[in-house]
């Protein structure tokens, strides 16, 4: 019975993770490619993507919230980034792709600082 139980708790722990991951072209349209300005929201360091929550202030007037997928946190690292690379507040350009379904969600081609700096976010490709 312990045998039986530990098996299906192992199940449910591998098919949890596998059923969050996704490909670019299940969630994105390669043909709704956006670019917005606005603020850092918060930075979420978590897998198999990190997202980014961005304030954008559309034509209206009206604040909303855009998630912003990216690579891993390991992808993140290698490219160079820390915890610390985007406050809450940071002013940015991002540039991607829009979800399928129209929501405020994209995957990220890039950010753009004020600058000129560019970094990339390491998320999937079309």
């Amino acid at each position: 019975m312990k045998l039986k139980s530990f098996l299906a708790g192992l199940l449910v722990a591998v098919a949890i993770p596998a059923t969050a991951h996704h490909s670019f072209y299940a969630e994105f349209d390669p043909n709704k490619e956006v670019s917005l300005e606005g603020e850092v929201v918060e930075m979420h360091w978590v897998n198999p993507h990190s997202w980014l929550s961005f304030a954008v202030v559309n034509d209206e007037g009206v604040v909303e919230e855009w998630s912003v997928e990216g690579g891993s946190p390991n992808v993140l690292m290698r490219l160079g980034w820390t915890r610390d690379s985007l406050p809450a507040g940071t002013r940015l350009k991002v540039t991607g792709y829009q979800s399928k379904d129209g929501a405020l969600r994209m995957n990220s081609r890039g950010l753009e600082f004020p600058d000129g700096r560019v970094l990339e976010m390491g998320g999937s490709r079309k």
